[in-house]
């Protein structure tokens, strides 16, 4: 499973949801999607933990959380094409 975060600050790094991901577990990707054009953050990013029951912990623990003065929306990724 991936989750997907949305609604992050055009400041947040791959180190940073590292680091908030980690209080639920061990994260083994994310992704920071880049616009193609400007090379600007997208506001948003697809993270990977190691195990299910450590994703649902960190979705019900941050969806809706303030972070970098943004509210965090995170649940499952839905596959591409959806």
């Amino acid at each position: 499973m991936t989750i997907y975060v949305g609604n992050l600050s055009y400041n947040a790094t791959v180190d940073d949801l590292k680091s908030v991901f980690a209080e639920y577990g061990t994260v083994k990707r994310v992704v920071l999607p880049t616009d193609r054009e400007t090379g600007r953050m997208r506001g948003f990013a697809f993270v990977e933990m190691q195990e299910d029951s450590q994703e649902d912990a960190a979705i019900s623990e941050l969806d809706g959380a303030e972070w970098m003065g943004r509210e965090l929306r995170v649940n499952k990724a839905k596959p591409k094409g959806e």
